[in-house]
């Protein structure tokens, strides 16, 4: 799993946590919907700039969106799969 794929997982699994909607999280970071979710399903890199926004709107450490998680991570990205498939 490359570093991207790790910040997808670690941000909606933290986002969850908070109990934010992506749509909060962009009010916070003054970023779109969008691209929140573009980050959570691994599409997109987040600049360092709004790795930092997000984490200070979330109220952690950078580091934590990037740190790699041997829990649960099989079982989210199996999650996402099925969410996408609708």
């Amino acid at each position: 799993m490359d570093l991207k794929e790790v910040m997808a997982v670690n941000l909606r699994r933290i986002r969850h946590d908070k109990n934010l909607t992506q749509e909060q999280l962009a009010e916070r970071t003054n970023v779109s919907m969008r691209y929140i979710g573009s980050i959570e399903r691994g599409k997109v890199s987040a600049s360092v700039t709004v790795l930092g926004q997000i984490a200070e709107a979330l109220g952690i450490d950078p580091c934590e969106l990037l740190r790699r998680k041997t829990v649960a991570i099989d079982e989210c990205q199996e999650a996402d799969r099925k969410a996408d498939e609708g």
